[in-house]
């Protein structure tokens, strides 16, 4: 029978194809992986990893065992933390992951809540604009869009990310002798743009209607940004139109500090959704976020107020 040290020193070396990453993740030295992942090699009778100075390479045999063991591995580990966790109870330090603007707008409200609920979990947020690794970098949840879904991990749509034209009443009144019909007639506006912060170029946006018609905002631009933030800022003081997420403005438009522009226009921009891991058996301070978060979207019908459809 194999020990849980070795099996585990195996899966996590072989997703991060390196003894010392898995070192670190296990808290153990590199040595004391490699020990074990050999130990699980004599036990077995076959070679697990092509090693070399490069990293490690799963063998044919290597990728079998793992497909085999993976799952089996998270469930055992899920219970264990079940069973050891205040008798099940939701414990422990609980990861998060959000988009800056949309975690401080929608999450951390909600966070409240579940922090009232759940008082012996330590909620510990990262407000971040990128997809981040769950299993790498020990992530229990994440939320936003754009995660690639590797293996041991799932996605619960939240909502979608409708992206929508908005401005200043004043900019409004001072600029548009009549309102815009399509997003061609956004031309002669002045445009509060996104630019890339990794190649510098202008993001452009194609908008569509409900009857399926696409066309490219023709944004003048006059106000280079490359933060959703600051393009917000800059649409309420009335420096022109910007492109934004509804779910990051819709506040604004119900306050009536910005108007929508182009009604019927908007781009679909995909969803917003929950990313967690896929283990049968979750610890409870995940399974219960997970549960928590969802039932919170369903019953305040924040992806109703999110669509711009």
């Amino acid at each position: 029978m194999e020990t849980l040290s070795n099996l585990e020193s195996f899966v996590r070396s072989a997703e991060s194809a390196s003894f010392s990453a898995a070192a670190r993740r296990l808290a153990l030295t590199p040595a004391a992986v490699s020990r074990n992942v050999a130990q699980l090699e004599r036990n077995l009778g076959v070679r697990l990893f092509q090693r070399s100075t490069r990293g490690l390479k799963l063998t044919e045999e290597g990728e079998r065992f793992l497909l085999a063991v993976g799952g089996g591995l998270d469930s055992i580990q899920g219970a264990i933390a079940e069973a050891t966790a205040n008798k099940g109870e939701p414990a422990g330090v609980l990861t998060l992951s959000m988009p800056p603007r949309f975690g401080r707008l929608h999450i951390l409200p909600l966070l409240r809540h579940y922090a009232q609920r759940f008082p012996a979990v330590t909620l510990d947020c990262s407000f971040d604009n990128r997809a981040v690794d769950l299993i790498a970098e020990r992530v229990d949840a994440a939320i936003g869009g754009g995660f690639e879904l590797t293996p041991g991990v799932v996605a619960r749509e939240l909502a979608r990310a409708h992206i929508v034209a908005v401005a200043a009443p004043a900019y409004v009144a001072r600029a548009c002798a009549t309102a815009p019909r399509t997003p061609a007639d956004l031309a002669g506006l002045d445009g509060i743009v996104m630019r890339s912060p990794q190649t510098r170029r202008l993001r452009v946006a194609n908008l569509r209607d409900r009857k399926g018609v696409e066309m490219e905002a023709a944004l003048r631009p006059a106000l280079l940004v490359n933060d959703p933030d600051a393009i917000c800022a800059a649409a309420l003081m009335g420096m022109g139109v910007a492109l934004l997420a509804l779910a990051d403005v819709v506040e604004h438009i119900e306050r009536g500090d910005l108007v929508r522009l182009l009604p019927d226009w908007y781009l679909d921009a995909g969803p917003v959704s929950l990313y967690f891991a896929s283990q049968k058996l979750l610890p409870a301070k995940t399974r219960t976020f997970v549960d928590f978060l969802t039932a919170a979207f369903r019953d305040q019908r924040l992806a109703q107020r999110f669509s711009a459809a």
